[in-house]
């Protein structure tokens, strides 16, 4: 592991998880085995973050969330409280051959609290998705959504704020 890391003292962090410079760690989290998380980022308190995710540099990934396997989140990413991503289409508690279907998050990404993104699915870049958003399909890059299942509402620019059309419009 990288230098000036946090990793509180009731984290659960696996030895072969990767951690990037100046990460921090918070109390009750879990971090798997051959996961990767990058340098400044900010795992808080509760967090499952499960074997082989990716998370890029400069995240928060606020308290409660859980990270499944086949999830990728790229640099700049913000997910709010409690959000969760799924990684199985088909989820049967008896089906011993299910498949992992992968899920993208893209740059600068923000995901509200208590959203669910069901997998299979890239979030664009710079898109935003409102709390208790349920994410069904793919999000353009700087498209807010919002809603069960998630719509597209309007545009944001790059800080988040609201905009009339598309972005470089």
């Amino acid at each position: 592991m990288a230098n000036n890391i946090y990793i509180h003292s009731t984290a659960n962090v696996s030895e072969q998880a990767k951690i990037g410079e100046g990460t921090k760690i918070w109390i009750n989290s879990q971090i798997r085995e051959k996961s990767e998380i990058g340098s400044n980022c900010i795992i808080s308190k509760d967090t499952y973050i499960d074997t082989e995710v990716k998370i890029g540099n400069n995240c928060k990934i606020q308290n409660s969330v859980s990270v499944y396997h086949g999830v990728t989140i790229e640099n700049d990413v913000f997910v709010g409280p409690n959000a969760c991503f799924t990684n199985d289409k088909v989820p049967r508690a008896f089906d011993l051959e299910w498949k992992i279907t992968p899920t993208l998050v893209k740059k600068g990404v923000s995901i509200g609290a208590n959203a669910t993104i069901v997998c299979g699915i890239t979030l664009g870049e710079y898109c935003m998705v409102a709390a208790g958003s349920v994410v069904t399909k793919d999000v353009e890059p700087y498209s807010l959504v919002m809603g069960n299942p998630a719509k597209h509402y309007s545009y944001v620019d790059k800080m988040g704020n609201k905009i009339e059309g598309k972005p470089n419009e």
